[in-house]
């Protein structure tokens, strides 16, 4: 459903076609007695705001996930960087790998 939208205006989603830019798109699902999900909207700006735990905690993930997809393969963290006390680059050779979004 959600890739049904995208191919949808996929021609329109950048006419200017530029380089190194991204956008998050935040989609609203509705989900029926019958437990049929229906698309309700797609916003172009979406409320990020984090007012329950829940979107606490997946709004940050989301975020982190799509500069992990858009930035980290333009600006890769130096090989030296260090995270969780062991040496390891923060951008994995296939950036959707530990993506769930």
């Amino acid at each position: 459903m959600a890739s049904d939208c995208v191919r949808a205006v996929y021609g329109k989603i950048d006419p200017l076609h530029r380089d190194n830019s991204f956008e998050v798109f935040g989609l609203d699902f509705m989900i029926d007695s019958n437990f049929k999900v229906w698309l309700i909207e797609v916003n172009t700006n979406p409320c990020l705001e984090l007012p329950s735990s829940l979107l606490a905690r997946i709004i940050p993930n989301m975020i982190e996930n799509a500069f992990r997809i858009a930035i980290d393969p333009l600006y890769p963290p130096p090989s030296f960087y260090e995270w969780s006390s062991q040496k390891k680059s923060l951008c994995p050779d296939n950036v959707l790998e530990n993506n769930r979004f």
